[in-house]
């Protein structure tokens, strides 16, 4: 899969996009990305690509013409995505639609905002990474293709299946893990974890996760 990046900051990428499995996977050429630097279509020398808000406001917004002509110089656009606090919300379930393309372009808005004339224009499709706001979409961009790459094949370790048991692959949020020593501090490993029943630790498992999930985000059942 190929990520074309519009932002005023490329050399924040790869970022952490470098490290670990999606840094190796990037190595591989499983995934790759190029960066589109939206101030080369900058309207003055001082690169400026936003201006006032009509009827008035305070923030800037990036303009339409300076956009546009940065859309407009990627080839091959597939899907285009802005990062917006009004977008509907990743999860899951979207990141696996999101990875039936072969080609996305994420827009990493700054300031305010971008004229909604572009994503008018260009049908453009808004997400958000959470109930919050950021400096720019840069960081939510990072966290998108994260979210992606890990996902696609030869990419973590152990295969499909360490990614299926993974919260909200499962229907819900994952179940306690444990590891060596069995006792540390005066904490012992469920004992069930121990006895080598497999039929016994999936039970464990589905009912630690059913509990955490009612407790934590009730949501998600809800949802499912």
């Amino acid at each position: 899969m190929h990520f074309n990046i519009l932002t005023i900051f490329p050399e924040m990428f790869p970022g952490t996009l470098s490290g670990g499995v999606v840094g190796r996977a990037l190595d591989k050429g499983i995934w790759s990305y190029t960066t589109t630097d939206i101030r080369d279509f900058a309207i003055n020398n001082y690169g400026s690509v936003d201006d006032e808000q009509f009827g008035g406001g305070a923030g800037m917004v990036m303009r339409p013409d300076v956009l546009g002509s940065a859309i407009d110089s990627v080839k091959n656009k597939g899907k285009i995505i802005y990062f917006s606090p009004r977008g509907k919300v990743l999860n899951q379930k979207l990141v696996h639609e999101y990875l039936k393309n072969d080609t996305i372009t994420l827009l990493c808005g700054r300031y305010e905002g971008i004229d909604q004339r572009v994503i008018d224009e260009y049908d453009i499709e808004e997400v958000s990474i959470g109930d919050y706001v950021l400096s720019g979409g840069e960081i939510a961009a990072q966290v998108f293709i994260d979210s992606m790459v890990r996902l696609m094949d030869n990419v973590v370790g152990g295969g499909t299946e360490t990614t299926e048991n993974e919260s909200f692959e499962i229907g819900g949020l994952e179940w306690p893990l444990y590891t060596r020593p069995s006792v540390w501090r005066g904490h012992q490993v469920p004992e069930v974890l121990l006895s080598g029943h497999h039929g016994n630790i999936e039970r464990w498992r589905k009912q630690q996760s059913d509990d955490i999930t009612k407790k934590r985000r009730p949501d998600l059942i809800k949802e499912n």
